[in-house]
């Protein structure tokens, strides 16, 4: 039987209840876990598993991710959990401070617990990964009472309720993120027309472990040793668990999962009813055999047209070869979420005007853009060729899973019409061939501009060989793939080569050559 976690009561009644006022990070830090130095392997290895834990927990789908860094007292442990509603970039954005908030606020403390509005970061020297306990409380109260006259009992039996009903559906429903729901009670008060919930567990928990962990919070809400929410808003966010109620405006994006109403009506969305056949209880035999008459029928035409329609395609591809999209349904949907339409980048480039290019490769041309007020770079693969199909499955499929501050960031892709568009942010230097080759541009790189772009690019080299979830040989670096901000910092582009290795492959063999000059 899996062991159900549990929340660590003794830890909670010896932290401070932090108000919402309190700037975020919202922090617990356990001073009895000593402190490390700047600079030290500890630090190295504490900054170099957040952001490969960022990495991680954006791609995947239950915005979750955890691991280890370093050995022996150098050992790191840690955990991202964004919240479920969020998106991918946001996710992956929401810790990007955290290294310098450990030291900031937790003066370098070897245990901390940080909460920042979209995610939940916990990092340790001790191995809490191991355990499905909900350690590193963080718990949150809202500084405001509820409104005067409105029934406390009645208030916080609605609370209970909704708590539990949103904590259920997180476990037992399917849900667009796992161990993820939002709720919302209607109808207990005109002064509160509105009580907004979320329940969330980590992704590595069984269902019996989440469902235990998200019931003890819920116990400990209102019997919690100095946790009293008796305020518009409350929070319990643990490294398993963690539970939310807030009155006013709704803090999540999307509609509730879950909806209550004061009258005692069930939550929505309800299952879906059950379909009783007649006669299946009762022995009639002739009523199953009407069943199986009309279901064999349209089972046989359903294979036969799938059949037709698979041949169909086949001699499609044959006679026209098309856009080899990524092969895999999970590439796909991988990246599915940065489709973007050609009108909107035709738009974005003032249909690709002259006055727009930025340069022309050997797939294409790159068009200077502006979309939703961001500066973009549009790459237009060349129209009715086939070289770079398989560069093109590269980038998609490569590119926009990769998260680093060294690596160009795909912004979408379009795929209409018969044009192939990849769009990247905007670098406002180019590539750094245009400077370092130009006797005259030359100068601008003095050698602290140049040693921080030297550092720049093995950082991101070193997070595609070994600090990203998938490890990545790019196979074509040269000074003309090393794009620079407008503040000269790199970043490595142009993935359209790259090739993914094995977690401990060191070498492999190709039977062709690549590389451009």
């Amino acid at each position: 039987m899996p062991r159900v976690p549990v929340v660590d009561l003794a830890a909670l009644a010896l932290v401070m209840v932090i108000p919402y006022a309190a700037a975020q990070p919202w922090a617990v830090c356990d001073g009895q876990s000593g402190n490390y130095s700047a600079g030290s392997t500890y630090a190295d290895n504490l900054l170099r598993l957040v952001s490969v834990l960022r990495a991680n927990a954006s791609n995947s789908p239950a915005l979750f991710a955890s691991g280890s860094a370093g050995a022996g007292a150098d050992a790191v442990y840690g955990l991202v959990l964004c919240r479920g509603d969020v998106s991918a970039s946001d996710c992956f954005d929401c810790g990007t401070r955290t290294g310098e908030d450990v030291q900031r606020v937790c003066n370098r403390t070897r245990d901390a617990a940080l909460v920042y509005n979209q995610c939940y970061v916990r990092v340790a020297v001790t191995d809490f990964l191991s355990s499905p306990n909900n350690t590193g409380m963080v718990p949150l109260i809202s500084g405001t009472s509820i409104p005067a006259g409105v029934n406390v009992s009645a208030y916080d039996g609605a609370v209970t309720r909704l708590l539990n009903a949103t904590a259920a559906h997180a476990v037992d429903r399917s849900s667009p993120r796992l161990y993820f729901a939002t709720g919302q009670l209607v109808g207990l008060d005109p002064r509160v027309p509105n009580i907004w919930s979320m329940a969330q567990c980590a992704g590595d928990l069984s269902p019996a472990q989440c469902r235990g962990c998200l019931h003890d919070l819920v116990t400990l809400w209102w019997n919690g040793s100095g946790f009293k929410p008796n305020g518009e808003g409350a929070r319990l966010a643990g490294s398993r668990c963690n539970l939310r109620s807030e009155l006013g405006d709704k803090f999540y994006t999307g509609a509730p999962m879950v909806k209550l109403q004061m009258n005692g009506e069930a939550a929505v969305p309800a299952p879906a009813p059950s379909v009783t056949v007649p006669g299946t209880t009762g022995g009639k035999n002739n009523s199953a055999g009407k069943l199986l008459g009309i279901i064999l029928p349209i089972v046989l035409i359903s294979v036969v047209a799938a059949i037709t329609l698979y041949i169909c395609n086949m001699r499609k591809k044959r006679r026209s070869p098309g856009t080899k999209l990524p092969r895999r349904i999970e590439d796909f949907e991988s990246i599915k979420s940065t489709l973007l339409s050609l009108s909107s980048l035709q738009v974005a480039t003032n249909n690709f005007d002259e006055s727009n290019k930025l340069g022309e490769g050997g797939f294409g041309s790159v068009y200077k853009g502006y979309l939703s007020g961001q500066e973009v770079a549009v790459k237009r693969l060349s129209k009715g060729s086939n070289q770079g199909l398989e560069e093109l499955r590269n980038e998609l499929v490569l590119v926009a899973k990769l998260h680093h501050k060294n690596l160009v960031r795909l912004e979408g892709f379009c795929l209409e019409e018969g044009e192939r568009l990849l769009v990247y942010e905007y670098m406002a230097n180019k590539s750094l061939d245009t400077i370092l080759f130009d006797p005259e541009e030359k100068r601008r790189l003095d050698w602290r501009k140049r040693f921080n772009i030297i550092e720049g690019i093995a950082r991101g080299l070193q997070y595609l060989h070994e600090d990203s979830q998938q490890k990545i040989v790019h196979r074509d670096m040269k000074a003309s793939n090393v794009l620079l901000d407008a503040d000269m910092n790199p970043k490595i582009g142009d993935f359209g080569l790259a090739r993914l290795f094995g977690q401990d492959q060191t070498r492999d063999v190709t039977n062709r050559i690549i590389g451009t000059l």
